[in-house]
Parts: C-alpha cells; structure tokens; sequence
C-alpha cells in the first residue's frame, strides 16, 4: 500500500511537473523566445513496416480509374489538415502528439514525419484546420492552441503559439474524460473558429442536460479566433468527430456516432446538414436517425428537431468528412462529401472501415452515397486498417489517415 501510494505521489508530481513546463513553455513561445528543446522524432518511412501496409493496399476495391498508394507512415494518424501553401500536411492524434508530413520533392509521397512543436505537452491533439490565412488551429480535449505561420516554424522545434482556449475553458474540468473528447474544427466563411465537442456518455443523465446545453458539450461550438463570443451553434449531437464546410454556401455538415448497444442494425449513423444557427439534431431523444433511445423514450421529443440528411449503417462509426473541390476527379464527385467510416465495435458482424462518397446538389441538397474505397475489413472479420479522415491536396488527389495502420494513403485518378 505505501509503494502505492508513493507511486500516485510520482505520477502527480509529475504530472504537475508536466503541466508546469507545458505552461511555461507555452509562454516562452507566446513571446517568441527559445525554450531549449532541440531534438524531433522522425518517423522511417521504409522498411518492413512501409512494405507491409503498402502490401495491405493491394487488397483495397475503388471505383475504375482510381489508384491508392502510401502516402506516409505516420503513427495513430487521426484529422488532418493541409497547409494552404501545400507545404505540410498537419495530423492530429489521439495521443500526445501532432506530426508535420513533408513531401519535399512533390513526386506525392512523403519524404519526412516529425513531430510538431515538441517543447508543448499536448492532450488529445486529434484536430487541427487551418484558416485561409495560414494560421493552424489545433483543437485538444480541453485547450485550443493557434499556431501563425506553422507551414514557416514547424522546420525549428520552438513555433509561435498562442491561447485561443486556455487549458481547462473549452469544457468544465469536471466534464473531462476518456470517452468522446476527440475535437475536430474548422474555419467558417465568418472567420469563426467551429469546434465539435462530443459529450463523455452512451447516453447522458438527465441532470446532465442544461450543463450540455450551456457549454455545447453533445454539439458545436462557435467562438472568434481570439477565444471570445462563444456561442453554441448545434445541438442534439452525441459525438461528431468530423465537420467541412460546403463551400457553395456556407453550411455546416457534419458526422454523428449513434448510440451502443441496442442491436447490430439499429440506430443508424448520420451525416447532418446544419442550415442555421441553433439547430437541434435530435440527441438524447434519438440515438441514431429517428430510432428512440430507451432512457429517453417517454419524454416529447423538442417540435424542432432537423432529421439526418443520410443515415449511415449502424455502428460503422463514420468519423472524418471534406468536401471535394478538385479538379482531377470525374465531374461527378465535385461538391459532394467523401467521408471515413472508423469500423464498428458493438456490433456481432463488423462494418465499416471503408471510404464513402455522399453527392451534394447545386441546391445544397443530398444526393446518393456509395462506397468509394473498401477492402481494410477483410472476409474473416479482421480489421487490416481504419480509415478516420479524408483531406484533399493542391493537386486534387485525396489523402485518408488510418489510425490502425499508422498511415495516410493517397487515392489519384488517371496517370
């Protein structure tokens, strides 16, 4: 029991010691001074570990015409966002890191992973997006750091970085947990700062609600660049951890993971269209769709509650989505959503783990979603990789993380 206890008293002192250095670091960059941190973690992106997932990558099916290839190793590769200038490729994790993916010499490959800003102690680092302005935001479990110009300083180990959020204000402290705190954001046409805040439950207690509300924990939040006038913006959502924004008019879609445990095909995932501000999507009173949770089954659904614009197959766990701008793919797939299905659970036959494609109208409305790219699910039921996120480059082309693999792909069209 002593050495127990001796033990906590480490792991507090130093997790104290931690966030002391963390602090202080955070600072020294704030004011664009050193912090004595010289050395990064490079990732090897040859050998047998390459070898093998490329060798995974035959199995996978896509439409005639279209190729897939390894882009990079990157370990627990999560939400990624692509510098403006097509420098550097930014990918979140749900770990403690944050890798910068440099494809120098522009043959499409990547020839360099290193961690980004390694003097900065980071929690669940999962989103990061840009401004059109170059400036990257990065979304953590509880703080939401900006980074000026990182396409420019992520070459040196000390980057300029500042509080958007400060540690502990993007949720209550009390409200921390293991279970759904992977943050995505994104850049609104209003210069808006959009971040997805999942709530921690299957399905939340009623004494839970009004906090919820207040804080946008189960919804979207929408705050200025510079931390101030936070609103919420979506609620009714259990756990969105991908968002894009149509550029055709300006609104807000995102994914939703439906809730477990109440049988293999029910209740389906989501892909919402949000329209205007303050829209509820429906949480707790469905878990999926219109499929009626059983702890809320007897309460009056709220009149306003906006429908899934697609329901996906249940516990397929669909995760990161962009909109398609490029031109290197066929017509049909311009303005419409590819998105990344995570792979079930909870469920006794699994799903998912695969690339889909949603066409959008000229209007704004939904058309037909198919698969794209399948194949990391194999007959036997084994997962050989999980998609999480899709990001397009310059060139048009696609690129898809996979936090199993620890790897992004890279699916082109023609030669």
């Amino acid at each position: 029991m002593r050495l127990s206890l001796l033990g906590a008293a480490l792991l507090c002192g130093t997790s104290a010691f931690a966030f002391a250095q963390d602090t202080s670091n955070l600072e020294k960059l704030s004011n664009f001074q050193t912090t004595g941190t010289s050395e990064f973690t490079y990732i090897d992106q040859t050998g047998p570990n390459a070898d093998a997932i490329s060798k995974t990558l035959e199995k996978i099916k896509l439409p005639s015409g279209f190729k897939i290839a390894l882009y990079a190793v990157v370990p627990d590769a999560r939400h990624m966002a692509v510098g403006p200038q097509g420098i550097v490729t930014f990918v979140g994790t749900r770990k403690t890191k944050v890798w910068s993916v440099t494809d120098r010499n522009k043959d499409r490959v990547a020839d360099e992973v290193k961690d980004f800003a390694p003097s900065l102690s980071m929690k669940i680092p999962n989103g990061p997006c840009f401004s059109p302005d170059g400036f990257l935001y990065i979304a953590e479990q509880n703080r939401v750091l900006v980074y000026p110009a990182a396409e420019f300083f992520y070459e040196s180990p000390d980057v300029a970085a500042f509080n958007v959020v400060k540690e502990g204000e993007l949720i209550p402290p009390s409200e921390v947990s293991y279970n759904h705190t992977a943050r995505v954001c994104r850049i609104g046409p209003d210069g808006k700062l959009y971040i997805t805040l999942g709530q921690p439950f299957n399905v939340p207690a009623k004494e839970k609600r009004d906090l919820y509300n207040q804080w946008g924990i189960g919804g979207i939040i929408r705050i200025g660049t510079d931390g101030k006038n936070r609103e919420v913006f979506s609620y009714g959502v259990r756990n969105s951890v991908g968002m894009d924004i149509n550029p055709a008019n300006g609104e807000v879609w995102f994914t939703d993971n439906q809730v477990d445990g109440m049988g293999d095909d029910i209740p389906p995932g989501e892909l919402n269209r949000q329209t205007a501000a303050g829209q509820n999507f429906g949480f707790p009173w469905y878990g999926g769709g219109t499929v009626r949770t059983n702890e809320y089954k007897d309460e009056e659904v709220p009149a306003d509650v906006v429908n899934p614009a697609v329901e996906m197959d249940a516990h397929a766990a669909d995760l990161g989505m962009t909109f398609y701008t490029g031109s290197q793919f066929p017509a049909k797939y311009k303005g419409g959503i590819f998105s990344a299905q995570h792979g079930s659970w909870n469920r006794t036959d699994p799903i998912g783990a695969r690339v889909m494609f949603t066409a959008v109208n000229e209007d704004g409305s939904v058309g037909a979603t198919e698969v794209f790219a399948d194949g990391w699910l194999d007959g036997n039921g084994e997962y050989l990789g999980r998609p999480v996120d899709v990001a397009q480059l310059r060139d048009g082309s696609i690129l898809v993380s996979d936090d199993l693999a620890g790897a992004i792909y890279r699916i082109s069209y023609g030669n």
